[in-house]
């Protein structure tokens, strides 16, 4: 499984959605995802690929990390995973 899929299945999950119904242009807004959903998915991509998000939780905006949409949370992921390899 790729990483924008792994990506897309975890944040569906997270949004009680089919995966069908995520696209790289959705925001976590728009799928409905809070706060507490997004920390949910985040340590769920942790898990899953093994890697540590830099993300903070309580200043979301102060992130280097770009949560705006599925591709750039994908694309982020995937940096992140080369990094690692």
């Amino acid at each position: 499984m790729s990483v924008k899929d792994k990506v897309i299945e975890i944040i569906a999950e997270q949004a009680v959605l089919e995966t069908s119904d995520v696209t790289m242009e959705s925001t976590l807004e728009d799928l409905g995802i809070d706060s507490l959903g997004l920390v949910e998915s985040i340590f769920a991509i942790e898990e899953a690929f093994d890697i540590s998000v830099p993300f903070n939780a309580n200043e979301p905006t102060e992130s280097d990390f770009d949560i705006s949409s599925v591709a750039s949370i994908i694309a982020g992921i995937e940096k992140l995973v080369a990094e690692q390899a």
